[in-house]
């Protein structure tokens, strides 16, 4: 079997496997680029956020450092889990982030008040693919997220090997090289000049 051949196998196999990929990153992109319009068709009287409760509570939170411990012991003491996020906005506040694809709540611990309030989030379509784009690394106590983690690092490498396959093919039809030139020169120039302008 020729190199040519297994190039153009692995390049149409890889093309099917990594479909589901290509949807959600080129679907997700659509909301980033236009929230507006999500906001606009969301924008019926509904609240994005939701009170689920808002109560009396008193810990001692660092002021800097790592934020993690804390965040997760204030979600043990009030029956949260799952993945988590926590960093300080406005200055006396306290912010933890939980989320999932399907469901997220905000935890707002005000220190001087002594109160945390809980907030559960709106379910969206555009939050939802936004969500998906923008998760990764290995930061969360879960085995799930860790093989969504590894699942979207080999996804890269995949990519990666279907443009070099790609650009194989494309070397080798020697009728379609000029227009490759163009393509390629087309989208390069693109890519830089906004690159160096933006």
């Amino acid at each position: 079997m020729k190199f040519s051949h297994v190039n153009r196998r692995l390049h149409l196999y890889l093309a099917l496997t990594l479909l589901p990929w290509f949807l959600m990153y080129g679907i997700s992109s659509f909301p980033f680029a236009h929230h507006g319009i999500f906001d606009a068709v969301y924008n019926d009287g509904v609240p994005l956020w939701k009170v689920r409760f808002d109560k009396p509570y008193a810990i001692e939170a660092p002021k800097e450092g790592d934020l993690r411990p804390i965040g997760a012991r204030v979600m043990a003491e009030n029956g949260l889990e799952g993945s988590f996020g926590t960093y300080r906005g406005k200055p006396g506040e306290l912010n933890i982030f939980v989320h999932s694809f399907l469901h997220s709540t905000r935890l707002t611990y005000f220190e001087k008040e002594q109160r945390l309030l809980a907030e559960d989030r709106r379910w969206r379509w555009d939050q939802f693919f936004t969500g998906m784009h923008a998760r990764g690394g290995f930061a969360q106590d879960s085995w799930l997220v860790d093989a969504w983690g590894v699942v979207v690092d080999i996804v890269c490498i995949g990519f990666l090997l279907w443009i070099a396959t790609g650009l194989y093919m494309w070397w080798q039809l020697r009728a379609a090289r000029t227009w490759g030139w163009v393509a390629l020169g087309a989208g390069m120039g693109v890519f830089v000049l906004l690159l160096f302008t933006l």
